[in-house]
């Protein structure tokens, strides 16, 4: 594993750990700690394993970008950072792994993108979630991008025009979280989505999240046109050829990869 400042990154099994580790400064969003988690979704979306979990430390999950950071910076160095963060944000969306967010605590701004990037997420009764520029000087332009894939427009456009905080509950009424459960039950509740998320064929699982982010934005003849050619295309990989002959046979499936 590399040598980060301001993550921290672990492998169990099959799974890999990437934790914000900047407490100090509410896991807010720098651009040496996007260029880490950058680094390291790429790193693990390279290896063999079939699950990631991003979680962090401290009390926020992450107060999204650093404005020490971002102040200081001219229209072109502003523009840098934002590529640098969309970039992270499209790769966790692109890594053939299944990617869960492990909410506690605030997730705001570029935080809240950072969990609607994901494929899941589970979060804490203690979490919370915001796009709080709209009150302050700042609108979340690139952290609505992907919160209004999650909620659907008069909530996103609510969540962007008051800046308030939405609750845990709230925000698995909305779309934003799968499931919310107390605090000490996250890592649990984690691992278990994680576990039925995984399950099956590796390969058939990858190609599948990625085509579901080709299609979903496209009108629906779009989607169809590409979902039909890859599923067609997908019917001769050899997981699909091992789950459909395990089921005729009544057995249980062994997955090649």
């Amino acid at each position: 594993m590399a040598d980060y400042q301001h993550i921290r990154v672990e492998r169990t099994d099959s799974v890999v750990r990437i934790t914000m580790n900047r407490p100090a400064r509410r896991n807010s969003l720098s651009e040496d700690h996007l260029a880490e988690l950058l680094d390291a979704f790429r790193a693990a979306g390279a290896s063999d394993a079939t699950g990631i979990v991003l979680a962090a430390e401290g009390p926020v999950f992450s107060a999204g970008h650093d404005f020490g950071d971002v102040s200081s910076r001219d229209l072109g160095g502003v523009r840098e950072l934002l590529r640098l963060c969309t970039d992270l944000m499209r790769t966790i969306e692109s890594v053939p792994q299944v990617v869960i967010a492990r909410v506690h605590g605030l997730a705001t701004a570029a935080g809240c993108q950072l969990v609607a990037s994901c494929d899941l997420a589970v979060a804490a009764e203690s979490a919370g979630f915001a796009l709080p520029g709209g009150k302050g000087g700042w609108f979340c332009h690139t952290p609505a991008v992907p919160v209004a894939r999650s909620i659907g427009r008069k909530r996103l456009m609510e969540m962007v025009l008051t800046g308030d905080v939405v609750d845990a509950h709230t925000a698995e009424q909305w779309g934003m979280v799968n499931q919310v459960v107390p605090d000490t039950d996250l890592d649990k509740a984690v691992s278990e989505l994680l576990r039925r998320a995984t399950r099956g064929s590796a390969a058939s699982k990858a190609l599948g999240k990625q085509t579901i982010y080709a299609q979903l934005d496209r009108p629906e003849a779009d989607a169809y046109a590409i979902a039909l050619e890859v599923m067609a295309a997908a019917s001769q990989l050899p997981g699909a050829k091992e789950g459909m002959a395990a089921f005729l046979e009544k057995r249980s499936p062994v997955w090649p990869d």
